[in-house]
Parts: C-alpha cells; sequence; structure tokens
C-alpha cells in the first residue's frame, strides 16, 4: 500500500510548538510520510533553529530561506518558493512524491501563503488551529485566517468557539472538526524538560515571586506615549515584583527610538533578554506569578499553566482563554494593567481552569482526522 504523503509546513515560532506533536504522532505510522517545509518567516536562532532541536523535530525536509519584509513582500517570497516545490509533487509521476495534503497551521504569512500555493494545485489542504477570529479586519493576522480557512476542506479547530464561528460562515459540517490545541501537547510533553533548565537561577530569580512580559505588537509599541505609559507601569511594579522581559526585536528597536531605555535602566529588578529557546522560555512561564503580554500563544499556555495573564489586547480570537482560562483583556490600558497587577500581587486574581480538550492529546485527533480515521 502505498503512504499517505503529507507536506508540513512551518514558518514562525509558534508554528515549531503547534506542529511538534503532529510530527511525533504521524512518526508512530507506517501509512504516511511527512515532508516539512520550513519557510524561513523567522530567520533568528532563537526564533527558528533551536526549536527543532529543543522539541525534538526532525531537519526540515525543504528550506525556502524567505526571511523578512512586508506582509506583502514576505507573502509573495512565501509563495514564489513553495509553488516549485509542492508543483514537483504535484507532477509527479511516481505516486509515491505526490503530496496527497497539506497542512498549515495557526495564522502567520507561512500559513496563508502556503494554503494558496497548495489549492491553486488542486493539493487539499488542513488548518489545524481554524476558526479562532478576532472580528479585527486590521490584525494580519485575522486576515490570515480568513483566507486559510476559506480555501481548506479540513478545519481542525482548537476551540468551541472556533466551531461556532465557521458554521456562521457556511463551512460544510463535515469539514469541522473540533480536535484540541496542539500547542498544549508540547506544552504538557515538555514541561518536566523545562523545570530542569537553569532559566530561574541564569535570571536569579525565585519561583512564583516574579512576572514575565512579552511585547510586540504595533498597538502597544509603536507609538511612543503608549509604550512609554506601559513601560513606566512596568518600572512601578517591578519595586514589588521583579520582571523578566526577553525583548522582542522590534520593541528593542522602538525603545531605542522613542528614547526610553533611560525607563527600564531606573528598574534593576526589570531583567531584560534577549530571546529565549523555548524550553528556557517555559521554565520562566510555568514558574511565574504573572504574565503580562499581547501573544496569543501565551494567552492558551497562561491557561493550561494556571498562571494569571493580563494580555495587552483590546479583543481576542482565543476567548475560551478569558471566558475559561487565566486570561484579561486591558487594552493597551497603562491604568488598567496597573490595576490588574494590583490584583495579582494581592491574591485577587482568579486563574480559571483548562479547557477540556487541551489534554495533551490533540496531535492523535489531528492524525486521525487527517488520515480519515
Amino acid at each position: 500500500m502505498t503512504a499517505m504523503n503529507i507536506a508540513i509546513v512551518a514558518g514562525a515560532r509558534p508554528n515549531f510548538m503547534k506542529i511538534a506533536p503532529i510530527m511525533h504522532a504521524l512518526q508512530k505510522r507506517d501509512d504516511v510520510a511527512a515532508t516539512l517545509i520550513h519557510t524561513g518567516q523567522h530567520y533568528d536562532r532563537n526564533l527558528s533553529d533551536i526549536f527543532f532541536e529543543q522539541l525534538e523535530i526532525k531537519r526540515p525536509d525543504v528550506s525556502l530561506g524567505v526571511g523578512g519584509g512586508t506582509h506583502a513582500v514576505q507573502t509573495a517570497r512565501i509563495l514564489e518558493a513553495i509553488e516549485p516545490v509542492l508543483a514537483a509533487g504535484a507532477g509527479a509521476k511516481d505516486s509515491s512524491q505526490r503530496f496527497d495534503r497539506m497542512v498549515v497551521v495557526g495564522d502567520v504569512n507561512s500559513t496563508m501563503a502556503a494554503a494558496i500555493a497548495a489549492a491553486k494545485l488542486q493539493i487539499p489542504v488542513s488548518h489545524v488551529e481554524a476558526g479562532l477570529r478576532s472580528f479585527d479586519r486590521s490584525m494580519p493576522e485575522e486576515v490570515n485566517r480568513l483566507l486559510t480557512d476559506a480555501i481548506s476542506d479540513q478545519l481542525l479547530v482548537s476551540e468551541p468557539s472556533g466551531v461556532e464561528n465557521l458554521r456562521s460562515e457556511g463551512h460544510p459540517e463535515d469539514h469541522i472538526h473540533l480536535v484540541g490545541n496542539t500547542m498544549i501537547d508540547t506544552l504538557r510533553r515538555l514541561l518536566p524538560n523545562a523545570k530542569e533548565t537553569t532559566a530561574l537561577a541564569d535570571a536569579r530569580l525565585l519561583e512564583h515571586r516574579y512576572g514575565v512580559v512579552t511585547l510586540h505588537r504595533p498597538s502597544n509599541v509603536d507609538t511612543r506615549d503608549t509604550l512609554a505609559a506601559i513601560l513606566e507601569v512596568l518600572a512601578r511594579v517591578s519595586s514589588q515584583l521583579p520582571l523578566v522581559f526577553p525583548v522582542h526585536p522590534r520593541t528593542a528597536s522602538r525603545i531605542s527610538e522613542f528614547g526610553l531605555q533611560p525607563i527600564l535602566d531606573a528598574a534593576p529588578e526589570i531583567r531584560q533578554l534577549p530571546p529565549v529557546g523555548y524550553l528556557e522560555f517555559l521554565a520562566l512561564t510555568s514558574s511565574a506569578k504573572v504574565i503580562v503580554t499581547d501573544s496569543g500563544g501565551l494567552q492558551e499556555e497562561s491557561t493550561a499553566l494556571g498562571v494569571a495573564c493580563l494580555t495587552m489586547r483590546e479583543n481576542t480570537e482565543r476567548p475560551s482563554t478569558v471566558v475559561e482560562g487565566s486570561s484579561t483583556l486591558v487594552g493597551n490600558d497603562a491604568e488598567e494593567l496597573e490595576r490588574q497587577l494590583a490584583l495579582v500581587l494581592a491574591g485577587d486574581y482568579d486563574v480559571g481552569r483548562c479547557p477540556e480538550l487541551w489534554d495533551g492529546k490533540a496531535a492523535e485527533r489531528v492524525v486521525e482526522v487527517l488520515v480519515g480515521e
């Protein structure tokens, strides 16, 4: 029997945690062959290569190396680079070399561009993390989600809101599959490894007696007054609760451009770090008292970990993290951020519970859908 040939695409940091458990589940089967395509949308070693090592994913079969650029430029580069790879399989005389299906995850430019390229070559597309909606089309990720779901025939959903969104958009019921969250599979599998790292000791931190901060979205970092107000709140709070701040390259650039580094320099209990590996970062987040972030993935991880999460966004495509989990939306309102941090420090913050299907077995359900079981 000829094995089913699946192409799996990853391009940016969040993708790696989502594909890892799927790759592991596929490796257990002899009726599926998986080709891993790395677009290279993130090209910093700490945002890319190290993840293949720590997540124990095989090295990519194909590396496109598209790099950065504007959304249009990056999308165009991915389309141009991935099309001949997929076309070679689509036109292969040997059926074992043809791609029977493309799997894409998340909502980055690589997700959308790879899905479009596959659909134009008549390769069916499966979208892992389908149906998530912020209902804010000013966010590039929202456009990527909508377009990817529109051309996918397997919509693999991480939370119930995604099912309802897809139904309301008119997707056929037999395309929609609630499978759970593969990122949480990775978290649960590697949490013991993370606990063995020296990340806390290296940053001079004690368990549950510090916070973690990540910021990178334009709404928080691209306006001087907004970013300054947020940093000033963090500086004040750090005198009561040390904060570890792995500074995203985009945020570092804005801090320098706006002349805001003195705010951080005057707050010695804010420990600034370069981007760190997955295991080290998981060690930091899992033992934190609070996470302040504008990352979608961290909303989910904090919910699974039972750690308070103050989400610096006006909306979220992951409402279960707010309704059930640990996340509170504070937008870029510095005063609200300070108020919520005070609740955390006083022990009055409710971290909720973890959604039912975030049980570490989502990838197994994904593979069952992929192979038609």
